[in-house]
């Protein structure tokens, strides 16, 4: 076993044994005075995952006896010990992006087709509101991993930083970008000319560092909050595709809640949502002016719509390859969800 997975499980066990005395998880979940329930997400003190938390957190809290114990990136490990922890009933909720949940729940790697959600802020929150896809089809596909997913929600556009300006598939020959693990972000990236390189977060800010990698990609807000910019200072707006989160419950814990219970959840869930959509248009331009502020390397280069082409070519290539993975499942999947876009963006 590596390292890092050790002290990540000793970390949790440690917290965890910390918050909940020695009262078990079942015991936690059903006593009549108020529950104590545990949620861990993937981000900073803060950050998108982190807001959304929080509202989450102040509407069980306010309407309930319950209270939330919310854990932020890092101190129960990283992405796939925080699914690992709630999958075994130590979590009662969890946040995850689909680029780490793909290996589990393979369809939810149709995020990472390239320029299959719009880049306009304006027609993205309608459609994660309006798509049967995401509110319809997405449930069953996580409840088969025993997950009850109560939210998906985007965080922002996917931001690329490299080494030196990138405006082609050429300038990315021979470039380490670092990836999450996912498989069709692999193809992805290979599509685009550069070498995908999966690393976990805890690594990325060294390995740019001491460049072992080139660049990377991440929503803005995330550039910000881990200082990527001061390692990787130049920012490529390729309009490739956004970011997005699922916020889910261990489904045996949700399913052993009493009605009322599962509802306050569903209604939180809501809130928190209703909240995160407001609060995502104009996210990326506040980040990146922080940013702009903080250092004088900095460079932005915004891909036009010729320069796009080359990469919006090869979505197709992707798109194939998703549908190799997931089969007529994923198929009938991707022809929703494009139903769903055409309904909001039209032609």
């Amino acid at each position: 076993m590596q390292l890092r997975m050790v002290l990540s499980l000793m970390a949790a066990a440690l917290l965890l044994l910390m918050s909940i005395g020695c009262s078990s998880p079942g015991d936690e979940a059903t006593g009549e005075s108020g529950s104590n329930w545990r949620y861990a997400h993937e981000e900073f003190e803060g950050d998108v995952q982190d807001v959304f938390a929080h509202k989450f957190k102040e509407y069980i809290e306010q309407n309930s006896n319950h209270t939330l114990q919310i854990f932020r990136f890092g101190e129960l490990g990283e992405s796939d010990d925080i699914m690992e922890q709630t999958q075994q009933g130590i979590l009662e909720f969890v946040n995850q992006s689909p680029g780490f949940t793909g290996s589990l729940i393979p369809e939810a790697q149709i995020f990472f087709i390239p320029y299959l959600l719009p880049a306009e802020e304006e027609y993205i929150v309608d459609f994660f509101k309006t798509s049967v896809a995401i509110n319809e089809m997405f449930p069953e596909l996580y409840a088969e991993q025993g997950l009850e997913l109560l939210s998906m929600y985007p965080e922002g556009e996917m931001v690329v930083t490299a080494d030196e300006p990138v405006r082609s598939p050429q300038d990315f020959r021979g470039k380490n970008i670092r990836i999450m693990t996912n498989p069709l972000l692999s193809e992805t990236y290979r599509a685009f000319g550069a070498t995908p390189t999966p690393l976990p977060w805890g690594e990325v800010y060294g390995a740019l560092q001491t460049n072992i990698i080139q660049g990377q990609e991440n929503p803005i807000f995330w550039i910000q909050s881990g200082g990527l910019y001061e390692v990787s200072p130049n920012l490529i707006f390729t309009g490739h595709g956004w970011f997005t989160t699922a916020m889910m419950a261990n489904q045996d814990f949700y399913q052993s809640l009493p009605p009322e219970d599962q509802q306050l959840i569903q209604d939180a869930a809501d809130y928190a949502f209703n909240y995160i959509t407001d609060y995502i248009p104009g996210l990326g331009d506040r980040m990146l002016e922080k940013i702009l502020d903080s250092s004088d390397e900095v460079t932005v280069t915004r891909l036009t719509e010729e320069e796009r082409q080359p990469f919006m070519d090869s979505a197709t290539q992707v798109e194939n390859r998703f549908i190799d993975m997931t089969g007529e499942r994923g198929k009938l999947l991707l022809e929703q969800f494009k139903a769903d876009l055409e309904a909001v963006v039209g032609d």
